[in-house]
C-alpha cells in the first residue's frame, strides 16, 4: 500500500517536471520570432515607402505612415529578441514575451488600416503567444 502512494507521487507532474505542453511554449517562442521577422518586415517596408494611399469606398486617403514603419522596425526588434529569450525558460523573459506580445498586439491593432491582412495576422499570433506564455511558461524551466 506504501509503495503505491510513492509510484502515484513519482508519475504526477510537477513544477519542475517538463510536460507535452512545452511544446506550446516553444510555439510560443517560435510565434514571437516570426510575428517580430514580420513586424520588421512591413516596418521597414513602411520606412522606405513612406507615401501610401488607401483606398476606400467614399475617398481615397493619402497616409505618411514612415513613423509607424519605424514604431514596428523597433517593436520588431524587442520581439524577435524575446522570441529567442523565452527558450530559456526564464521568468524575466516569459514576461517580456508576454508584454511585447501585447504592446505589439495594440500597435498592430492601430495598424489594421494601412496593413489589414498583415496587422491581423499578428494579431491573432500575439494572442496565442500570450495564452502559451501564461498559462504554461513555468514548464520549459529546467528540473
Amino acid at each position: 500500500m506504501e509503495t503505491a502512494g510513492r509510484d502515484e507521487q513519482l508519475s504526477a507532474p510537477s513544477y519542475s517536471q517538463r510536460t507535452g505542453w512545452t511544446g506550446w511554449v516553444a510555439f510560443a517562442g517560435v510565434m514571437l520570432i516570426i510575428g517580430g521577422c514580420l513586424n520588421l518586415f512591413y516596418g521597414i517596408v513602411a520606412a522606405v515607402n513612406d507615401e501610401w494611399v488607401v483606398f476606400t469606398n467614399r475617398a481615397d486617403v493619402y497616409l505618411d505612415v514612415s513613423q509607424w514603419g519605424w514604431v514596428h522596425i523597433i517593436l520588431g526588434t524587442i520581439v524577435l529578441l524575446a522570441g529567442v529569450g523565452v527558450f530559456s525558460g526564464n521568468v524575466l523573459a516569459r514576461m517580456v514575451g508576454v508584454l511585447v506580445a501585447a504592446v505589439s498586439m495594440l500597435a498592430n491593432f492601430f495598424f489594421i488600416p494601412v496593413y489589414p491582412l498583415w496587422a491581423l495576422t499578428v494579431v491573432t499570433i500575439d494572442a496565442l503567444v500570450i495564452w502559451a506564455l501564461i498559462a504554461h511558461g513555468h514548464e520549459m524551466r529546467e528540473p
